[in-house]
């Protein structure tokens, strides 16, 4: 495969969602419907068959491989486990951003005052020794 695009829109690609109820889920197209729209499942994450628009969909790098053409969802969820697509997007940079994300969303006000004081000292730390080095360098 060569071109400009990296990810297609094919049956089996892994996508997430970025409008609606069900934003920031993972899903999986299970059918192309047609030039705008796919049907997407995800039975892992809770999001329902449905036909949903390409412009609300994030494709992501993950392909579920040999995944026929509107598969069930238990072949879909068998073919997940089998090929350990959730481990393997846990492991993403994307994902562990879009969780960090919603653990800073979730901390308290002592907490955000905890983690101010730790960026505070690791500057403290970090800026002197990258100054010495440049200093040494020139």
């Amino acid at each position: 495969m060569s071109g400009s695009f990296q990810r297609q829109v094919e049956v089996g690609r892994v996508v997430l969602i970025n409008y609606g109820a069900d934003a920031g889920k993972l899903a999986v197209i299970v059918d192309i419907v047609d030039h705008s729209r796919a049907l997407i499942d995800g039975p892992t994450t809770g999001v329902k068959r449905q036909a949903f628009a390409y412009r609300r969909l994030t494709l992501t790098p993950l392909v579920v491989k040999d995944l026929p053409r509107a598969a069930g969802a238990t072949a879909l969820k068998k073919s997940l486990e089998k090929n350990e697509t959730m481990a393997a997007w846990n492991k993403t940079a994307w994902a562990q951003k879009l969780a960090n994300r919603t653990q800073r969303k979730n901390l308290g006000d002592f907490d955000r005052f905890k983690l101010l004081k730790f960026k505070n000292q690791r500057r403290a730390v970090v800026g002197p020794a990258v100054a010495a080095l440049k200093k040494q360098q020139a």
